[in-house]
């Protein structure tokens, strides 16, 4: 009787977790991390922040409404967050073969095997949750047919990998906001599109402070910020100019280093659709979507800066704010796709500063 094929997943610390292979037949490795949201895994496993990860969802049900079609709108690819997959492989408790959706174009096994993504079910990936909240996120590897070296994609400046290598204009509108790209989700794209104001995206190292504009806004995006210098740089330049500035989960972390802050790696860092944030001196609390590994270090904010908003489980920074200057920045993501979308107000009371500016 012929063995049923089975697919590894190692950790550095020696674990072996075996399940049965789907996506495409190939062996990688990064740094394994977990997300606890119970939908959304085409936004997730195509937003760039998750460059180099090897991916762990906790909702036991995977794949059973498929994958949808690459519809184009803005420019966008309309139901996904970039132009291609980002995570190194996907881990799951269990994958549905048969998928119902009306708005699916194929199952999630074929679009992983077109991005040469490998995937292993039949994981117990509670088990592993708990290993990896217990001693933090680390390296592994999935093995398939050939072993392979561990990798560590935080030694490497992903930004710059995830990074566009030129400027695109989206939007019509009377207001210019400068978009860094450092691993931008098209959702935010999409939000600054939907309140009529034109957006010019550019990469990482852009000079963008050579141009004019009304608002800058700093993205998301993968790894250690500080391997970000040249936006750092650019940050530090445009904060002398005192033009409204927002930004989102690197972004937050980004504005703080170039403001003169720090930051520090997490343990297991925030990957869910439901972590509840508390905007400092009220008792209001949001849910927010989130997906970092890295934080600001509240403690060392310069004069000028304060606190903004801070995360109700693990008391974590989850944004800043300047008290005098229109800048600030969350380290939650406002946009959702995928979660909820009960932070999207920061998208108007940007633009609101930068009409009034």
């Amino acid at each position: 009787m012929k063995e049923k094929t089975l697919a590894r997943l190692v950790l550095k610390d020696g674990s072996v977790f075996e399940g049965k292979p789907f996506g495409a037949d190939s062996s990688e490795a990064g740094e394994v991390v977990f997300n606890t949201g119970m939908v959304g895994y085409p936004e997730t496993m195509t937003d760039p922040s998750y460059r180099g990860q090897i991916l762990v969802l906790t909702y036991p049900l995977i794949g059973n409404y498929g994958v949808p079609p690459k519809e184009v709108e803005h420019k966008l690819l309309k139901f996904f967050e970039s132009s291609r997959i980002h995570i190194k492989g996907l881990i799951i408790s269990d994958y549905s073969h048969n998928y119902s959706h009306w708005n699916a174009s194929s199952s999630l096994s074929d679009w992983m095997k077109d991005g040469n993504i490998p995937g292993i079910y039949g994981i117990d990936t509670r088990a592993l949750t708990k290993k990896l909240r217990t001693k933090g996120s680390m390296l592994g590897k999935i093995i398939n047919k050939e072993n392979i070296s561990f990798y560590n994609p935080n030694k490497e400046n992903l930004v710059e990998q995830v990074s566009p290598k030129k400027v695109t204009q989206y939007g019509k509108g009377k207001r210019r906001i400068m978009i860094v790209d450092t691993g931008c989700k098209y959702n935010i794209i999409r939000s600054f599109i939907r309140r009529k104001v034109k957006v010019t995206r550019v990469p990482f190292d852009y000079n963008f402070n050579k141009h004019q504009y009304d608002g800058l806004f700093i993205s998301n995006g993968p790894g250690d910020p500080k391997m970000a210098q040249e936006t750092i740089e650019n940050i530090k330049i445009a904060l002398q100019k005192e033009k409204p500035i927002f930004g989102i989960c690197l972004g937050n972390q980004l504005l703080a280093l170039a403001a003169g802050g720090d930051t520090y790696k997490l343990k297991f860092g925030h990957r869910s659709q439901n972590q509840p944030c508390i905007e400092k001196g009220t008792k209001r609390c949001f849910i927010t979507s989130q997906n970092h590994g890295f934080a600001v270090n509240p403690k060392k904010l310069p004069v000028g800066w304060e606190e903004w908003f801070v995360n109700a489980n693990d008391g974590t920074n989850e944004g800043i704010i300047h008290k005098r200057k229109p800048f600030f920045s969350v380290q939650f993501h406002p946009e959702a796709s995928p979660g909820p979308v009960d932070t999207a107000f920061l998208f108007d009371r940007f633009i609101k500063r930068v009409k009034n500016g």
